[in-house]
């Protein structure tokens, strides 16, 4: 069987890394935590990876708007590597800044790098402030390699300032609805769509997570990362240990599909 391999990027900013490195490695794959710039300079292939994860933080400070700068990197200095890398039937996901760089990039919601154009954004938060706490997700599509099997409602934190998810007209909005590309919508605890605190920034259909045409390009806001052992959980001490915390089938299942498919 085929060890899976991923690449978890980071560069100035970045803070989510190690979190996603000890998420992937406890599912089983073979993980490298590569600067941008071995890259870029050609010291690293993206071809020799199977995973490629764009982790949570603040890269180059959020300067201009949160994730810009690197998504231009992606764009314009590793287009080609990416191109080659998604055609060959790899994985990409991005966590919260992460999904920024992909909607940036023009990696979602469809893959976009030829012509450089974005469909989408994630704007500043509703409440104009940065919202730091829990919140339940409920999971929509069928298609996204990595959430099958997550059939219930999930608890994770959030940590942003710029998460307001925001189409670039009603078509694209009812296009992504048609495709089930859709992953995540933020709910009440009961598992039904709400506004504000529930939804934390304001998404447009309480989007909180997204993914391309194929299901193999992965976007979302809240952090699973950070909820992956059961005594991540805020409140494990009074309800007691899951069996298994909500963000592990997220990793697991990128690598079973690596196992089953190269």
């Amino acid at each position: 069987m085929i060890k899976a391999k991923t690449l978890v990027l980071r560069t100035a900013g970045s803070n989510c890394d190690y979190e996603t490195v000890h998420a992937f490695q406890h599912v089983g794959s073979e993980v490298s935590l590569i600067h941008i710039n071995q890259i870029v300079t050609g010291k690293i292939k993206l071809a020799d990876f199977h995973i490629l994860a764009i982790p949570g933080g603040f890269t180059y400070g959020d300067d201009i708007s949160a994730g810009k700068i690197l998504a231009n990197e992606l764009k314009y200095k590793l287009r080609d590597q990416l191109e080659k890398f998604i055609d060959a039937g790899k994985l990409i996901i991005g966590i919260c800044n992460g999904f920024q760089v992909l909607v940036k990039a023009g990696l979602l919601p469809d893959v976009a790098l030829k012509n450089g154009s974005q469909a989408a954004t994630l704007a500043n938060n509703n409440s104009g402030k940065f919202e730091d706490r829990w919140i339940y997700v409920k999971p929509v599509s069928k298609k996204c390699v990595f959430t099958r099997g997550i059939e219930r409602l999930v608890y994770y934190p959030v940590a942003h300032a710029e998460g307001k998810f925001i189409p670039k007209d009603n078509s694209l909005l009812h296009k992504l609805i048609e495709n089930d590309q859709i992953v995540f919508q933020y709910t009440d605890s009961s598992g039904k769509l709400a506004g504000y605190p529930w939804n934390p920034n304001g998404s447009v259909e309480n989007i909180a997570g997204i993914c391309d045409p194929s299901g193999r390009i992965f976007g979302l806001m809240p952090h699973p990362e950070r909820h992956f052992h059961p005594t991540h959980h805020p409140r494990w001490a009074r309800e007691g240990l899951q069996e298994q915390a909500d963000g592990v089938m997220i990793f697991k299942n990128a690598v079973n599909y690596i196992q089953e498919n190269f």
